[in-house]
């Protein structure tokens, strides 16, 4: 396996290390990016890759059969191309292109390869135990049909690399936070989306440039359901963790609210919290569905669809209109 690049969630790579693969070279996947950070991780793991200064040069070295693909984000799409072309499978981190030009050809180059070489963007926090617990519920029925869905990502700001400051190199806050609300949405709903309006904003932004802070998105999905969502970059240093991810879903017969690592359920027997099913691995999960041990839960279509969608959301906001679908 190698790594190109170390600007996103390589961190889900790491937490997987075993003897089921090695991790045999890493190279930028821009010119000058730094990925020293990634290295001293991996020495402090007792692991030496080579380095490559080129990341075709790796790619045709190397000859891997996984690529982790986690470098400034508009080059996602681009890398994404190559590597399928090359038949190598790839992790790959999210929004899985940044324009509908690249998200296009890897529509078509999926359609063309279907199984024979499998990706899946780093929708990672589908498997934390409290998302997992909301699927499971309404997979249940127990609220019955949902109606509506409000969704929330808030980071902190901190202080962002420099690509995060122009839009063609970040590629927006809708499609980097926005793309994880959205894919929950979907994902628990089961349901594709109607249309979108949408705003964003720059105000506020601490000196980041075309850095968006806020955002918020209202969509129309199948059957008249309403789904909201908010993303914004103003939580405050001094909160206790880094995001405040929260999940509200309101079904015919009940309520799900997810927040700080809790489900809580409300229907006709009262209000209460319910018991975590036991959360999951992305990488994991994809290496296995690499080995045909199983499909992973973030399948191509899904990876493809959550950015197609969040494309969009930039477009209705950009352009201050409505979208359909």
């Amino acid at each position: 396996m190698c790594i190109i690049g170390a600007s996103g969630h390589y961190g889900y790579v790491l937490e997987e290390l075993s003897e089921d693969f090695e991790i045999s070279a890493i190279a930028p996947g821009v010119l000058n990016e730094d990925v020293s950070h990634l290295l001293f991780k991996l020495e402090r793991l007792s692991l030496k890759p080579r380095v490559y200064e080129n990341y075709s040069e790796m790619l045709r070295l190397e000859k891997p059969d996984v690529v982790v693909i986690n470098t400034h984000f508009y080059m996602n799409g681009r890398i994404l191309q190559e590597v399928l072309q090359m038949g190598i499978h790839a992790f790959v981190e999210k929004p899985i292109a940044t324009n509908l030009k690249d998200l296009e050809r890897i529509q078509e180059l999926h359609s063309l390869l279907k199984k024979e070489v499998r990706f899946a963007a780093m929708f990672g926090l589908r498997y934390k135990a409290w998302f997992l617990t909301a699927k499971h519920i309404v997979e249940s029925g127990a609220i019955g049909d949902i109606r509506l869905m409000n969704a929330q990502k808030s980071y902190k700001l901190g202080e962002r690399p420099a690509f995060f400051r122009k839009r063609e190199t970040f590629g927006g806050t809708l499609a980097w936070v926005g793309i994880h609300a959205i894919d929950w949405i979907h994902w628990i709903s089961n349901k594709r989306f109607v249309s979108v309006c949408a705003l964003h904003s720059r105000m506020a932004n601490r000196n980041h440039a075309e850095l968006e802070v806020t955002g918020a998105c209202l969509f129309e999905l199948e059957q008249e359901v309403i789904a909201t969502v908010s993303v914004d970059y103003l939580r405050p240093e001094g909160a206790e963790t880094h995001d405040d991810d929260r999940l509200r879903i309101v079904g015919t017969k009940g309520v799900l609210e997810v927040a700080e690592g809790r489900v809580k359920l409300i229907d006709e027997d009262g209000t209460r919290f319910v018991p975590l099913t036991e959360g999951g691995r992305i990488f994991k999960d994809f290496l296995n569905c690499v080995l045909g041990k199983n499909e992973c839960m973030v399948s191509e279509q899904q990876s493809i669809y959550a950015t197609y969608i969040a494309l969009k959301a930039i477009e209705a906001a950009d352009n201050h209109t409505t979208i359909r679908f």
